[in-house]
């Protein structure tokens, strides 16, 4: 079996750990699996009765060595798909309505960055796919050159907040079909006119494409929704965001369970809402320490809620 300390360490360890609140017979499922590095350490704080579903869109994962060895391990289900999908898979396996905690860890795993075929980072030049599950759906590359320019500066400026969306859009469709990371990164470079200190002029236009290639916030929206269908009764959520859209969708849940939507002043307040999470704590960051030993950590925040409704 695989030791849970030789897997590559995910972004704030510790805090997950401490926001799930692990029992040892609890059910914990782990949205995001990666290569697997929340799911072993929960896995080394469950006891003998306790189970972990996980779930990854990218097939990449399910196959991972760090896959293969924690599937050795009889309390451990793994399964292709997306958190969209969490009350279903909870549903067939019996479970929904009783798992003690959820963990979502956003955005792209370290391994879909470091290599260079899916296409996800300006820093390798690769083809541009950038598909978290690369068996299906339209690449990057395939939406730049499908995508009208209206709709492209929408999702620059909303997806990206970038500044320059209008002659980043231009410039695309006036050159497509663009086929590589370094192709867009370049056309982009040349289409910015200023420069962000310590900021690639690609980074938003990068995030902004991956977003609408993946319909990652759409997602986002629908399996936090999908939690409170499987979360027992003192359960928790916890979500580690790594942009303001995300954390602004998870931010504006959790209030919104827990203190319902905001009513305009001069209608009546016909009903009084019922809470189904409460916030735990405030937003966490990072430590000093963590973003010492990984940059990538920098822009994490971390929120927690607990379910208070059985």
């Amino acid at each position: 079996m695989l030791n849970f300390n030789e897997l590559h360490t995910p972004v704030m360890m510790t805090e997950v750990l401490d926001a799930l609140s692990i029992r040892h017979d609890g059910i914990y499922v782990d949205c995001t699996f990666g290569r697997g590095g929340h799911s072993a350490s929960i896995l080394h704080h469950l006891g003998a009765t306790g189970r972990l579903l996980a779930m990854d869109k990218d097939p990449a994962a399910l196959h991972s060595v760090e896959a293969n060895a924690l599937l050795q391990d009889p309390r451990f289900n793994l399964i292709h798909g997306s958190f969209v999908e969490l009350q279903q898979y909870a549903e067939q396996l019996g479970v929904a309505g009783k798992i003690d905690g959820v963990l979502m860890d956003l955005g792209v795993s370290s391994p879909q960055l470091d290599e260079a075929e899916r296409g996800f980072s300006f820093l390798r030049d690769g083809p541009l796919d950038m598909r978290m599950d690369n068996s299906k759906g339209k690449t990057a590359s395939e939406w730049l050159t499908l995508t009208d320019e209206n709709e492209m500066i929408r999702v620059l400026k909303t997806y990206g907040e970038e500044r320059f969306a209008k002659r980043i859009a231009k410039a695309i469709v006036e050159a497509r079909p663009i086929e590589t990371t370094r192709q867009l990164a370049t056309l982009i470079e040349r289409a910015v006119p200023l420069r962000e200190k310590h900021k690639h002029p690609a980074t938003r236009s990068f995030q902004a494409i991956r977003i609408a290639v993946n319909s990652e916030l759409d997602e986002l929206e629908a399996g936090l929704k999908k939690t409170l269908n499987v979360l027992a009764f003192g359960g928790r959520l916890v979500v580690i965001s790594f942009h303001s859209l995300e954390d602004r969708i998870v931010k504006h849940f959790i209030r919104e369970q827990e203190r319902g939507k905001p009513t305009p002043k001069r209608l009546p307040l016909l009903q009084t809402h019922q809470p189904t999470l409460k916030a735990v704590g405030k937003a966490i960051m990072p430590s000093e320490e963590e973003l010492s030993m990984n940059i990538r950590a920098r822009s994490a925040v971390l929120r927690v809620a607990e379910r208070v409704v059985a």
